[in-house]
C-alpha cells in the first residue's frame, strides 16, 4: 500500500471516532481508529460505522501488552496516596482483549494495523498479512525499531519526544526520549522500511520538515483534537483552548505520557511504572472528574505544540499538513 502523506494518530480514550477517521480518509489521508480501552463489541461497531462512512484508507491501532513485574510496594503506596482524590478502581493487568480485537480487524480488512507499547507479535503479523493488511509498529528509539523490523513490521511510526499521549517506548522504565528530528536522523542507515513521523506535527512547516528528514508520511493527533468530528471531551477541549505547558507523567496510568500540566500531575509526580494497573486504579476518579467538569483530575493528553490546534474540520487539517 502506498502511504498517504498525512496519517491520523489513533487517539485512544475518547477523541478517536469513526467520524474523525472517515473524515481524514475522505480527505485523502489515512484515517485511524483506536481499539484501546473499548470492549471488543464496541470496537467492532466502530469499525463497521467507519467503513459505512468512507471507502478511503483506514487503519486500526491495537495495544500490545505483556505482563511485566511491578513494584508491588510502590503500587500499594500509590493507592494510599490517592485515597483522598476520590473513588478508585482495582489496580490490575489485562491485555485489552488483544486476540478478540485482532479477529475484528482481520474480518474488517482495513488497510493498516498498527501496534503500540510493544513489537507486533508473530501471530498478529501472520494474521494481518494473510488478508493483505500492512502492519506498522510505533517506536520511540532505534532499539525499538530494530525489534519491530525483526518482528515483521512493514512500516514504523517514529514517535518523537514532542508527541502527546502515552510514550510508545517498549520499555517504560527507560527515559531516554529524543526529539523527532533527532530520532529521524538516528534512523538513517538503521532501517530500510518506510517511516511515519509523529510528534509535534501541527502545521505545514513541521510536516514538511519531517518529510524532508526522511519520513514517508506524517502522523498527527493533537492537531485533530479540536476538530468537530473528534470525540474529545469538553473538559479536554477547554483545557487546550486555555493553554499552558505540557509535561510527561505516570500519574494517571502508570505509563509515561505527555499532557497539559494540572494539579494531579503536580501532586502525584512520583507514580510508579505499572501499566495498565494504575490506569484501572484511576479510571473511576477520572470519569467522575470529567462529569463534574474538573480539569485538575483528568489526563489532558496533548503534544508539546498543542496551542496550535484549531477548531476546524478534519479535512482542513489534512490539507494543512499535506505536501
Amino acid at each position: 500500500m502506498a502511504i498517504p502523506p498525512v496519517v491520523l494518530a489513533p487517539l485512544a480514550g475518547g477523541p478517536s471516532t469513526p467520524e474523525l477517521a472517515a473524515a481524514v480518509a475522505n480527505a485523502g489521508g489515512l484515517g485511524f481508529l483506536a481499539a484501546g480501552y473499548l470492549s471488543p463489541d464496541a470496537f467492532a461497531d466502530q469499525l463497521h460505522r467507519a467503513r459505512e462512512l468512507t471507502d478511503g484508507l483506514l487503519g486500526v491501532n491495537l495495544f500490545v501488552l505483556e505482563e511485566q513485574p511491578v513494584d508491588e510496594d510502590a503500587l500499594r503506596d500509590y493507592v494510599r496516596e490517592l485515597a483522598s482524590e476520590g473513588e478508585l478502581g482495582v489496580a490490575r493487568f489485562d491485555d485489552d482483549w488483544l486476540e478478540q480485537k485482532l479477529e475484528a480487524v482481520v474480518s474488517a480488512r482495513v488497510e493498516v494495523l498498527s501496534t503500540t507499547f510493544g513489537p507486533p507479535p508473530a501471530g498478529l503479523v501472520d494474521a494481518a498479512h494473510a488478508v493483505g493488511i500492512d502492519v506498522w509498529a510505533t517506536v520511540a528509539s532505534v532499539a525499538d525499531a530494530r525489534l519491530a523490523v525483526g518482528a515483521g513490521a512493514d512500516a514504523l511510526v517514529v514517535q518523537g519526544l514532542e508527541a502527546g499521549g502515552h510514550r510508545a517506548a517498549f520499555d517504560d522504565l527507560k527515559e531516554d526520549d529524543v526529539t523527532l528530528p533527532e530520532l529521524l536522523e538516528a534512523m538513517h542507515g538503521e532501517v530500510s522500511i518506510p517511516l511515519v513521523a509523529a510528534g509535534g506535527i501541527v502545521d505545514r512547516a513541521t510536516a514538511d520538515a519531517a518529510r524532508s528528514a526522511g519520513a514517508a508520511a506524517v502522523q498527527a493527533g493533537t492537531a485533530f483534537l479540536l476538530c468537530p468530528e473528534a470525540g474529545t471531551h469538553p473538559v479536554h477541549r477547554a483545557a487546550i483552548a486555555r493553554g499552558g505547558e505540557t509535561a510527561i507523567t505516570r500519574a494517571f496510568t502508570g505509563r509515561r505520557g505527555r499532557g497539559i500540566v494540572n494539579r494531579f500531575m503536580r501532586d502525584h509526580r512520583h507514580a510508579p511504572s505499572a501499566y495498565p494497573h494504575i490506569h484501572h486504579l484511576t479510571a473511576p476518579l477520572r470519569a467522575a472528574a470529567r462529569a463534574a467538569g474538573d480539569a485538575d483530575r483528568v489526563n489532558l493528553w496533548a503534544g508539546a505544540r498543542f496551542a496550535q490546534a484549531l477548531n476546524e474540520p478534519a479535512a482542513f487539517v489534512v490539507e494543512r499538513l499535506g505536501p
